[in-house]
């Protein structure tokens, strides 16, 4: 995955009228590892809170870390395995869910081409355009895509959010079952570049603005 920097948001709800009961915070699906080689670890859990957009996988080597993210899955998907680890080391793994809306979709076709090899560009870099965000928890507008050369697209969006504490660039490959995020972008950003994979020569993008969840408890395994 290529991540940038990884970040966080929270949104601000309706109060409740006085009369209406408390509405408990969702609770973290519980999760589970299983060493299912000497040197591979698989994650499980149950279907959590149907309003996530997402879930992040983390681990760390500490009891209390510091995580590192591991992947970001689909609400539908329930385990992940992580390979190839590092003998007799302990591992902690936690689930986190994250909420946000999220921009239009714009579809990119890209010139034929192979990769190329000088990526120092400056249009690559995530950067701050003029025109904060106003509203807390607000989607943001107005994506667009401008193609730089055979593998590379540049993105910029209208940050509506007042709150938000990371952006998601999530990518849909053609014939792809559903987006995946390609990039994890600090608060307030509104452009940056991608340089694209192989099988996203025909894509749909879209940015989101993001929060994290509750991190559920914490599992361990340790190596063979």
């Amino acid at each position: 995955m290529r991540t940038l920097a990884v970040l966080a948001l929270a949104l601000t709800g309706c109060a409740a009228p006085e009369s209406a009961q408390p509405v408990a915070a969702p609770v973290a699906a519980p999760l589970t590892a299983v060493l299912t080689t000497p040197r591979e670890v698989t994650l499980s859990w149950p279907p959590g809170d149907q309003g996530a957009a997402g879930r992040v996988v983390e681990f760390a080597t500490e009891p209390r870390g510091p995580y590192t993210i591991l992947d970001f899955v689909p609400p539908g998907r329930t385990t992940y395995t992580h390979p190839d680890l590092i003998p007799r080391t302990t591992f902690y793994y936690r689930l986190r869910p994250y909420y946000g809306p999220a921009s239009n979709t714009v579809e990119v076709t890209l010139p034929p081409g192979p990769l190329e090899e000088d990526l120092e560009h400056d249009w690559l870099d995530p950067r701050t355009l003029p025109g904060a965000g106003t509203a807390p928890g607000a989607a943001p507008e107005h994506l667009r895509a401008t193609v730089k050369h055979a593998n590379g697209i540049h993105f910029t969006w209208t940050d509506r959010s007042a709150d938000e504490e990371g952006y998601l660039l999530e990518v849909r490959a053609r014939g792809a079952p559903g987006f995946r995020v390609a990039a994890v972008l600090d608060p307030d950003v509104n452009a940056v570049g991608l340089v694209t994979l192989p099988e996203e020569k025909r894509a749909a993008y879209r940015v989101r603005a993001f929060r994290y969840g509750e991190p559920s408890e914490v599992v361990t395994q340790t190596t063979g």
